[in-house]
């Protein structure tokens, strides 16, 4: 090579090497690359160990799935009636039908499943009772896909529970009752069942909340106590166990909120615990029956009828020669205490009452006008699972005007526009005011106000003078009539 094309090359290295050098020292300090160190740096830290005590849902749901069996339904289908199972995505998803949809043509068979889960040796197993109603054929599918022959030996409207009996030689792995009462709202909780017909699938969450009421059909609305939890239910999870960290049945998994994300309900162990020996020997639940409607007291309650706290259950309604009618029980009462045991709420009523056999004498402790009374009852047996142009618009300024009403003698053409009978006494409400108290608490054209702050109204006349002048703040207590929901209920209005 020429010395002139070495100078030549040796000084196109010397510029290409100090570029090099300048744009990292550039770079470096401009923060385009990041910066690097000459010394060593020490090696990466290994990643945390799990918490001690983090909850092995592997080997739970080895422990689980064994007991877990997917019932399958078969049932003749009428004509004109939508069949088990048969449940439009778009329906599920969105709580409504889908637009535009033809009428499906229908099947002389419709098929469905659900869930159960064994809890004997012998092959009872429980589930919900709407997962077997009304089908013709049960079988089960067992872990090991094993298909068996199933009976319903019992079931119960009220709390939707069924016991079924597998049709095959034991013994089955079953799985133990725990309790449900110690549930802690954010303790872990695994769900187990037949989602979709996807067979023997879990889902983990916790405990979002108890006691909830969701009005699930008229048969349970007396007897709802769910647990809440996120662990994802879907259709065909009811009835299959939700378990605790120790494997124990804890619910059985029935309802979901379709419009929600994760908002499951399962029916609690406790319930069942209190039945099963009764859907086992008799087919049947059997209970004691009082024959009362009533209500939790809030503090609007309370105040109007002057009670020292909220602890009790309100007496709405009395039916008519009932067991509790016959003991002198009347609306407005405030049940306090059953058999010397202090009453918190209505679902210690329901409970107590219904745990005890038909025929049974209980004594019942009640606040009336303030005053405590203690009344006997004989227990029955639970029956198993109903705008006119008025006048000028009443002022605001008035008391009836401030509580957001317009009400009217009940005349021969007012009860034929809202189908009340003749033996209906009150003054019937043909305005209610947009956002006033009385809309607040649902009050509607064609409630009838029976009574007053506990006296009995039968014309305007008597209506405005057990009204009063209320002063603001202070609670009416209304009874009303709501014909278009069949019921009778107090309505606590408190003035502006």
């Amino acid at each position: 090579m020429k010395p002139r094309t070495l100078r030549t090359l040796l000084s196109l290295g010397t510029v290409a090497v100090a570029g090099l050098v300048l744009g990292l020292v550039l770079a470096g300090g401009l923060g385009v690359t990041p910066a690097t160190r000459a010394e060593r740096t020490a090696a990466p830290a290994p990643a945390p160990a799990p918490p001690a005590g983090y909850p092995d849902f592997a080997s739970l749901a080895e422990r689980v799935l064994p007991s877990v069996v997917s019932v399958y339904t078969e049932e003749r289908v009428t004509p004109g009636e939508r069949g088990r199972g048969e449940i439009d995505p778009f329906e599920f998803f969105f709580g409504l039908p889908r637009p535009n949809q033809p009428e499906r043509r229908q099947t002389p068979r419709a098929f469905g499943a659900g869930s159960a889960f064994f809890i004997s040796a012998d092959g009872l197993a429980l589930t919900n009772n709407h997962v077997i109603e009304g089908a013709d054929k049960i079988k089960v599918r067992l872990a090991d896909d094993t298909e068996l022959n199933a009976k319903v030996v019992g079931r119960d409207p009220a709390t939707d529970l069924a016991l079924i009996q597998a049709e095959g030689k034991g013994p089955f792995t079953f799985l133990p009752l725990g309790d449900s009462e110690a549930l802690r709202v954010g303790e872990w909780v695994m769900a187990a069942g037949n989602p979709r017909r996807l067979s023997h699938t879990i889902t983990v969450g916790v405990v979002s909340a108890k006691g909830r009421t969701i009005g699930l059909s008229p048969e349970t609305s007396s007897f709802e106590n769910f647990i809440q939890t996120d662990a994802a239910i879907n259709l065909g999870n009811s009835g299959g166990p939700l378990v605790n960290l120790r494997g124990e049945v804890v619910g059985i998994n029935t309802a979901i909120d379709a419009s929600g994300q994760n908002i499951g309900f399962a029916v609690p162990i406790n319930t069942a615990r209190l039945i099963l020996d009764q859907l086992r020997n008799k087919g049947k639940v059997v209970r004691g029956f009082l024959g009362v409607k009533i209500r939790n007291l809030d503090e609007d309650a309370r105040e109007a009828f002057g009670l020292p706290s909220r602890a009790g259950a309100l007496v709405s309604d009395v039916d008519s020669g009932g067991p509790a009618d016959k003991a002198g029980l009347r609306k407005g009462d405030v049940i306090v205490a059953i058999k010397g045991q202090p009453v918190k709420e209505t679902r210690q009523v329901i409970d107590t009452i219904s745990g005890m056999a038909p025929g049974t004498r209980v004594e019942i402790e009640v606040m009336r006008d303030g005053k405590p009374r203690t009344l006997t009852a004989t227990l029955g047996e639970r029956p198993s699972g109903s705008e006119p142009a008025g006048p000028a618009e009443e002022p605001a300024s008035t008391a009836v005007g401030k509580l957001g009403l317009q009400v009217e003698d009940l005349t021969p053409q007012l009860r034929r526009m809202f189908g009340l009978g003749s033996e209906v006494e009150g003054v019937v409400i043909t305005k209610v005011t947009d956002l006033s108290p009385a809309d607040d608490k649902g009050l509607r054209p064609g409630d009838v106000v029976l009574q007053v702050n506990g006296k009995d109204v039968d014309s305007v006349a008597t209506f405005r003078k057990a009204l009063g002048s209320p002063k603001s703040g202070e609670v009416v207590r209304l009874y009303v009539l709501r014909p278009r929901l069949g019921q009778q209920d107090f309505v606590f209005l408190r003035v502006p």
